[in-house]
């Protein structure tokens, strides 16, 4: 990924989607929550979309003007201040959103009006209602929403695998996730996600990332039955000996139908001094897949193994022309900069799917049915 020299920000008004055309050069990037000190938006994205190629960064807003200027030193782009005069910029052609879930609405919503496609990491908003809200502002416009897990070259694979039928009609779906945060020491810059309105608890961002590339392989979930729980309403603020309040599920147990009939059954865990994992089984009539991670799933490689008919479960080699960037593949940044390269696919016209608003409101949808079936007992439909 290039940078530009810092120069006074040029605004043009609200402009039509992207033209494909116009994107045979690089594509401009402004990203909302770019630091000079690190963060998921520097230590992720950036060098995501240097690994991708063909994007450059043209622009930023950080949190104030302090930041903002520490962040156009370091990044060598200009500073704008607010996410509206960014997405204003006529030589930005995507706008990148970075920063806490409670704040993604406010600052998505003036680069939909401005006409730029954009992308928002995960999760898409606090709830069901507020992601809608966003996928219809949206409406023609192209977005995207960081669930990179539907990236991975291995989800990719599963998926064809299920498809092609190497397990045959697919009976059941396991998932087994943990995670060791929401029960563990926490910070002060995590401190809200222990929060459960904040929408970026442990039911939205582990089992969110962890759910959601399963539900690619094996299909949309139509009903849902789910117990929640906090089993560690107290939670360790770093090595200071206080505690903090956490209301976030550290529990979540739920089952359901697919679409196909199977039954999907999962258990997210968090405050796991283990650290986290994850492990899925597909069973069909013909065969057996397995895939585990030995952290989240988009950060780390994912392993398969499979086996047909009585055979037993043998580890199975990524075929070729699923991983892009093989070089990467035991980097954290290694899904997320598959995601990348397939929304400058996208952005140039091509077929290459990135989750989108309206697919993140799907999701949100499912967690809500979560939590209201845990709430009131009741088996929820979808």
């Amino acid at each position: 990924m290039t940078t530009k020299e810092p120069r006074p920000p040029t605004t043009d008004g609200p402009q039509q989607a992207t033209n494909p055309q116009r994107l045979s050069r690089p594509i401009g990037v402004g990203v909302v929550g770019l630091s000079a000190r690190g963060g998921w938006g520097a230590g992720a994205h950036l060098p995501a979309m240097s690994a991708a190629g063909g994007f450059e960064l043209r622009g930023l807003v950080a949190s104030s003007e302090s930041t903002a200027r520490a962040a156009t030193e370091r990044h060598r782009a200009p500073w704008f201040t607010s996410a509206e005069e960014l997405a204003n910029a006529k030589d930005v052609d995507l706008v990148v959103v970075t920063v806490k879930t409670p704040r993604h609405r406010e600052l998505v919503l003036p680069a939909l009006a401005a006409g730029k496609p954009v992308f928002c990491e995960w999760p898409l908003a606090v709830d069901h209602r507020e992601a809608e809200e966003m996928a219809r502002a949206a409406g023609q416009l192209q977005t995207f929403v960081g669930l990179q897990g539907q990236s991975s070259p291995s989800f990719r694979w599963l998926a064809d695998l299920v498809r092609e039928g190497f397990v045959g009609d697919v009976i059941s779906a396991t998932l087994n996730s943990s995670a060791q945060e929401w029960g563990s020491p926490t910070d002060e810059g995590t401190l809200y996600t222990l929060d459960k309105r904040s929408g970026a608890g442990m039911m939205g961002i582990a089992f969110g990332h962890a759910i959601d590339p399963v539900l690619m392989v094996v299909g949309e979930l139509r009903d849902v039955v789910a117990t929640t729980a906090t089993r560690h309403p107290q939670v360790p603020l770093g090595r200071t000996g206080t505690y903090v309040p956490m209301t976030s599920e550290d529990q979540i147990a739920i089952s359901g139908t697919l679409a196909s009939g199977a039954v999907l059954s999962a258990h997210q865990r968090g405050g796991i001094a283990a650290g986290s994992a994850f492990w899925l089984r597909i069973d069909g009539t013909e065969g057996t897949l397995e895939a585990t991670a030995s952290n989240h799933p988009h950060i780390v490689p994912v392993s398969v193994r499979g086996s047909r008919g009585t055979q037993p479960l043998a580890p199975m080699l990524l075929p070729d022309g699923y991983d892009d960037f093989p070089s990467l593949s035991r980097s954290p940044i290694h899904t997320l900069t598959h995601a990348y390269a397939r929304v400058r696919q996208n952005l140039l016209g091509d077929a290459k799917t990135v989750p989108g608003f309206t697919h993140a409101a799907t999701r949100h949808r499912l967690l809500g049915a979560i939590a209201e079936s845990a709430e009131t007992g009741r088996r929820v439909e979808l």
